[in-house]
């Protein structure tokens, strides 16, 4: 059985952080920070989906640290967080604001992305006044706020009861999911990619995922069984950009429509043809793409950065100005529908 927990070739091989640091939750569970790219450059905070890690971030990490401060970390039980004794969509929220308090200094804000259960945290925190202050915009990459496990296509049934009931017992499962071999493979890319995805996507995703403990995977599943984050979307008032995949069977594309339809300050629904779950790995020019459009819009003074101050030490220049939330990023490739 390999144990590798990640490709260590090619464009999805995670590359090696600037420097690395423990930030401490609210209820002391620890959590394994990477930062990338240079101290004054605009800030990117990335937050992954269930069973990931922050391998799963690598081309966005790659291209983005080129010209941005990048972090990434590993949610609670994944990849080197150690796994803790709670579970929810609190903590999911907690350990962002301990990760931002950690690594930006009083008053910096970033661009925050977040995909599938990342997605859920950035909408967890979205009343935290610790993310009010450090969000100047924020990413939704592949994810939802309710009825996750009634609206899978994972299984082909017809949608009801039993199709929710056999979908929860399937992303529940206490089965080990084992050593990455073909078969496994192939359940993977049916389940969260699209068909189209090549056969290096595939492994990238299937390395990452099969890392993932057994109990933190079923841990983690029951809060996803459980989500409702519905009034925290009314919360989350930052400019938003909503990315989804026309081919995604674990969230399916509803899921992005109607969180664009919900956010009070939506600036763009990206619709992927072709693409599943696994948006950063199976798209990541769009992803990318879509940050830097953030950065630039929301982040303006950022392009000539004085040094940074050291993280909690206030800043001696005031905030930079906001820009106009309603501008839409991308207007030719993005439908606003909100």
């Amino acid at each position: 059985m390999s144990r590798l927990t990640h490709v260590v070739s090619g464009p999805y091989a995670p590359p090696v952080a600037r420097r690395e640091l423990v930030a401490t939750s609210a209820d002391g569970s620890r959590l394994h920070v990477e930062v990338h790219g240079e101290d004054g450059a605009p800030a990117v905070v990335l937050a992954h989906g269930w069973t990931c890690s922050t391998a799963f971030w690598a081309a966005q990490v790659r291209e983005l640290a080129r010209d941005h401060r990048v972090v990434a970390y590993d949610q609670r039980g994944h990849g080197r967080s150690p796994a803790a004794r709670a579970y929810s969509t609190t903590a999911l929220a907690d350990d962002l604001v301990a990760v931002l308090r950690a690594t930006l200094a009083e008053g910096e804000r970033a661009v925050i992305a977040g995909h599938s259960m990342g997605g859920m945290t950035i909408m967890a925190a979205a009343q935290r006044p610790e993310f009010a202050e450090h969000a100047a915009a924020a990413l939704l990459c592949s994810t939802g706020s309710a009825g996750l496990v009634a609206q899978s296509l994972v299984l082909p049934l017809r949608a009801g009861p039993a199709r929710t009931r056999f979908t929860g017992a399937v992303l529940g499962s206490r089965a080990p999911l084992g050593p990455v071999t073909p078969v496994a493979r192939a359940i993977l890319k049916y389940a969260t990619m699209g068909p189209g995805s090549a056969p290096e996507k595939v492994e990238a995703c299937a390395r990452i995922v099969h890392a993932c403990p057994t109990g933190v995977r079923r841990a983690w599943s029951a809060v996803l069984a459980g989500l409702d984050l519905d009034a925290d979307v009314a919360r989350l008032t930052v400019p938003t950009a909503v990315i989804g995949g026309k081919a995604d069977r674990l969230t399916p594309v509803a899921h992005a429509r109607r969180l664009a339809a919900a956010l009070p300050n939506c600036v763009g629904l990206t619709e992927l043809t072709g693409m599943g779950h696994m948006t950063p790995i199976e798209a990541p020019e769009a992803v990318t793409a879509a940050v830097r459009e953030l950065t630039a819009l929301y982040l303006p003074a950022a392009a000539a950065p004085a040094p940074a101050p050291s993280p909690r030490t206030p800043a001696d220049a005031p905030a930079a100005p906001s820009a106009d939330p309603s501008a839409d990023p991308s207007a030719e490739e993005k439908e606003k529908t909100a």
